[in-house]
């Protein structure tokens, strides 16, 4: 059975590649949900950016959805591109990747 934290840490290998911090790490991922189809498995999952006009956003996005994919169980993968909750580095990212980015409480 694939989990959630399945999914994650096949995303955790994905960097933001202007901050060079893992996507999991900032709090970009918000939610990974399944769905059984008739194909096999799906995954949704919900991403956000660190900025709506981020230049990154396609190549952050592709390599979502590759590492995704590449959860051993899952037969298909959507990231979906969410604005909502606004993403802030204060609340969503981890005490590490604050730490890296000079952010202190």
């Amino acid at each position: 059975m694939v989990e959630k934290q399945d999914v994650m840490i096949k995303l955790d290998e994905v960097e933001d590649p202007e901050l060079e911090l893992s996507i999991v790490e900032l709090g970009l991922v918000y939610d990974v949900r399944f769905e059984e189809k008739s194909e096999g498995l799906h995954a949704e999952v919900d991403l956000t950016l660190t900025s709506p006009g981020c230049p990154a956003a396609p190549e952050i996005m592709a390599a979502a959805h590759r590492a995704a994919l590449l959860t051993e169980g899952l037969d298909s993968v959507h990231i979906n591109l969410v604005w909502t909750p606004r993403w802030d580095p204060k609340i969503h990212a981890s005490e590490d990747a604050r730490m890296d980015m000079g952010i202190w409480d």
